[in-house]
């Protein structure tokens, strides 16, 4: 049973997010707090207490734009304790994702909030706990619907991008950064994943932090020994390792 604290300075949305969090069976307890500080005051607690004690705390929803001290910051300010709780962004924000995962937060929902996304956001904070208290490293599987099409979460639905809309895709630590003509979107995958997954597809790895569907590349650029591509509007460097490749697969391309 997980012990959890939620922090949002907006009383409806906290209170929304308190009465999820009570429903879902998997929560022991759920605590509130109106702001960082004084989040960080019961987090000090939870932590005096010790991880078996009353007081403490498995896991943080934590919203990110509040006045004085945000969510991001007091997520800097966890990873400097040796056993911090484990943190799950909830926000109308999606710009904030890359930051928060960097901080290594278990999860990013988005407002408003789903019971259904919820409870997979609960559902990855278990999987971690379980694993902490075995002493082993989870294994979060990685999946799609069918191999032409990709979930990925839009204001807190998840839609299903088209492969084939996709023009180019950006490493982002162990996220990808999806690009398509109407916009971007992050999806919990790792670039060398989806480079071996999309391989036969027409996708080619141009750079250590760039992966390119051929039939989106428009040009290939020659400037000063500098390599680059141009996709869409955007133009991308080429590695010299991938150069002579991509030049070969985009001479073959019908």
């Amino acid at each position: 049973m997980l012990r959890a604290l939620a922090v949002d300075d907006e009383r409806p949305s906290l209170e929304e997010l308190l009465y999820l969090l009570n429903a879902d069976p998997r929560i022991g307890t759920a605590e509130g707090a109106g702001d960082a500080t004084e989040a960080l005051r019961r987090i000090n607690r939870a932590l005096e207490s010790g991880p078996l004690g009353p007081e403490a705390i498995d896991v943080v929803f934590l919203d990110i734009n509040m006045p004085g001290l945000d969510g991001l910051d007091l997520a800097r300010l966890l990873t400097g304790f040796a056993r911090p709780p484990l943190v799950v962004f909830v926000t109308a924000h999606e710009d904030f994702a890359v930051q928060a995962f960097d901080l290594k937060a278990v999860d990013y929902v988005l407002k408003p909030v789903r019971k259904e996304r919820l409870a997979e956001a609960v559902r990855r904070v278990v999987e971690l706990r379980s694993a902490e208290i075995r002493g082993t490293t989870p294994r979060i599987p990685v999946s799609e619907p069918d191999p032409d099409h990709i979930p990925v979460e839009l204001g807190g639905v998840t839609r299903f991008v088209s492969v084939e809309d996709i023009t180019h895709v950006e490493a982002q630590g162990d996220y990808a950064r999806l690009h398509t003509t109407k916009g971007s979107h992050l999806v919990r995958i790792p670039l060398s994943t989806l480079e071996e997954r999309w391989r036969s597809r027409g996708f080619v790895r141009i750079h250590r932090r760039h992966l390119v569907a051929l039939r989106h590349v428009g040009e290939l650029r020659l400037d000063a020994g500098t390599v680059s591509v141009l996709v869409g509007a955007e133009e991308l460097q080429v590695s010299r390792r991938h150069t002579r490749e991509l030049r070969d697969l985009l001479m073959r391309r019908p």
